[in-house]
């Protein structure tokens, strides 16, 4: 998992927003529309890249449509310590 995330997170082009995705969903679940007006990025955009954090077990949706809201899945928070040290090493870039 620790791999999937530093990959996910900063070894491809969107790791940034997807870093400000997780700190958005940390501090309360939302949905990708939600997301997008609070980091004023593109819906498709958000779209995109809560699916990335989807397919590598970061994110999930609970609920359904729409309204569905995003939050970290179980296995990202046994391993937040590990997001907490890459959001801070992107901070320093």
């Amino acid at each position: 998992m620790e791999a999937a995330l530093w990959y996910v997170l900063t070894g491809t082009r969107g790791g940034a927003n997807r870093v400000r995705l997780l700190r958005a969903l940390d501090d309360r679940p939302r949905n990708a529309n939600q997301l997008a007006e609070d980091l004023d990025l593109d819906y498709k955009t958000v779209r995109h890249h809560l699916d990335v954090l989807m397919d590598n077990d970061v994110a999930e949706r609970s609920g359904d449509d729409y309204g569905a809201v995003y939050l970290p899945t179980p296995r990202a928070r046994q391993h937040w310590d590990t997001i907490e040290t890459i959001m801070e090493q992107t901070d320093d870039d």
